[in-house]
């Protein structure tokens, strides 16, 4: 038996017959249909405009290269380098940043290749050509896997597209939190259509694990998952799942076409702290310690400083022209700075656009019990003390703006958790509290995934997951994310 992760699962072959969940495998294969179709028309594209930026509309001179022949020879290659990169293979696509290091391996690798191949045999082809074409294909392959991913994401949320159909088995509570784990990420693709729960939990009449039906015991898994049609057994923990009867249960899906994952107990964990070294035949799962100094810490401090200084010097017309509106609009300062927690627990006071009238503090209490949101925060869509241009500028998240000022002077980072008052940090718990390792952000995973309209649990759950596994591709993930939700004003009020 081949185990693996959860979101990894461990493939099955049928011989003849259809598999499980085959209306799942045939969407499946229609959207593979879709992606070899979109990477053979941005390869076309790219190679063309590689030839036209080199030679323009002539023919080359001076050269015997049949560039008619190269280029439909270098767009087979370069698909077949796709493929042969496993660049449409259903455990990456759809999710997760793997799809995307392929898709560039592939090429990357392609490229070097030629060039080698092209110096040792000393043919001539443009240089020029092929640095256009590559850079542009490379960058348009992501592009379009990007966009081809996002309507996927967008079709399951509605509970429709390409989705894996999840047989759950393990014990009741770990059942369930595995199940509010994936539905909390329907875009990540997987359905839970049923539950397999020890044979002592079984009662005699039907059950029900919340929505989520018990279909049978640990006895007929198997069964169970073909009754129900699925296509995935996800196993989480249980004591009565033993190392021997997971291994025999890995046997009997052999043949089947039913995929087998194993949710370990570890959430929340980042992959590239997340090792797997097989010690004394068991796959080991070693978990590095998160990382909060450093020579990666100090990279990320003057990338932070640098691009809060371009900014600022760049969006100053823009900050003189929001000032004057402001000014305009409502008496009392351009400027609102308040005090929040930083990193370490120490105060500073954060730079905002006024986006309130002057007296919105004491109006607060009158307001307390039309509170929206739950947890420490303060949160109200129709809130009466923001003025007619503070609603705009919250809407497009401008009033934030200013903290470009606070990242500058090292208060702030550009990513981070959310700054806290001092009034919600004196409520922390000791888990909430690991919040304030690192410095708060301008912007962060709660922002891209919907800001206000999150519970106080999940923008906590968010925040923790940043601090625990942040990087540097992450942070740059964040802020292209950033642009997305503030230009569809996701969660802002």
């Amino acid at each position: 038996m081949t185990s693996a992760t959860l979101l990894t699962p461990a493939r099955t072959s049928r011989p003849g017959g259809d598999r499980p969940g085959a209306t799942t495998r045939a969407a499946e294969r229609a959207y593979i249909r879709v992606l070899v179709v979109l990477d053979t028309a941005v390869l076309a594209v790219a190679i063309l405009a590689g030839y036209l930026a080199r030679f323009g509309d002539e023919q080359p001179t001076g050269s015997e290269i049949p560039y008619v022949v190269v280029a439909p020879v270098l767009l087979l290659v370069w698909l077949v380098s796709l493929k042969a990169m496993r660049c449409y293979d259903d455990q990456v696509l759809g999710y997760g940043a793997d799809e995307y290091r392929r898709v560039s391996s592939a090429s990357l690798r392609l490229a070097g290749g030629i060039a080698i191949a092209g110096y040792i045999a000393d043919v001539g082809v443009s240089r020029g050509f092929l640095a256009i074409s590559f850079a542009v294909g490379t960058i348009g392959l992501e592009v379009a896997r990007f966009a081809a991913r996002k309507r996927l994401h967008r079709a399951r949320d509605r509970g429709a597209g390409w989705s894996r159909k999840v047989l759950v088995v393990g014990d009741t509570a770990h059942v369930l939190e595995l199940v509010h784990t994936l539905r909390r990420e329907p875009y990540a693709g997987y359905q839970v259509v049923g539950a397999c729960i020890p044979d002592a939990l079984l009662a005699p009449v039907p059950q029900r694990l919340g929505d989520v039906p018990v279909v049978g015991s640990f006895r007929g898994i198997p069964e169970a998952a073909t009754a129900i049609g699925a296509d995935t057994v996800a196993v989480t923990a249980s004591g009565e799942l033993t190392a021997t009867r997971l291994r025999r249960l890995g046997w009997q899906l052999e043949g089947t076409g039913v995929d087998l994952v194993v949710a370990p107990a570890l959430t929340d964990v980042a992959g590239p702290r997340i090792h797997t070294r097989p010690v004394a035949g068991l796959p080991l799962i070693h978990v590095e310690a998160p990382e909060f100094r450093g020579a990666r810490k100090l990279v990320k401090g003057f990338v932070d400083r640098s691009l809060s200084l371009i900014a600022l010097l760049l969006l100053s017309p823009l900050l003189g022209v929001l000032a004057l509106a402001i000014k305009l609009d409502s008496r009392g300062p351009v400027l609102f700075r308040q005090t929040r927690v930083g990193q370490g627990g120490e105060e500073f006071g954060v730079f905002k656009f006024r986006t309130m009238v002057v007296n919105a503090d004491a109006l607060l209490a009158e307001l307390a019990a039309r509170n929206e949101t739950d947890g420490l925060m303060f949160k109200m869509r129709d809130d009466p003390r923001v003025t007619r241009t503070g609603r705009l500028l919250r809407r497009w998240s401008l009033d934030e703006l200013p903290q470009l000022a606070n990242v500058l002077l090292g208060h702030m980072s550009l990513v981070g958790p959310r700054p806290p008052l001092p009034s919600e940090v004196a409520r922390y718990d000791g888990d909430v509290a690991r919040r304030l390792l690192v410095k708060p952000g301008m912007t962060g995973l709660w922002q891209v995934s919907g800001r206000s309209d999150l519970s106080w649990e999940d923008g906590i759950r968010l925040d923790l997951y940043y601090v625990e596994n942040w990087s540097l591709a992450a942070d740059l993930t964040i802020l292209w994310k950033t642009f997305g939700a503030v230009l569809g004003s996701r969660g802002a009020y």
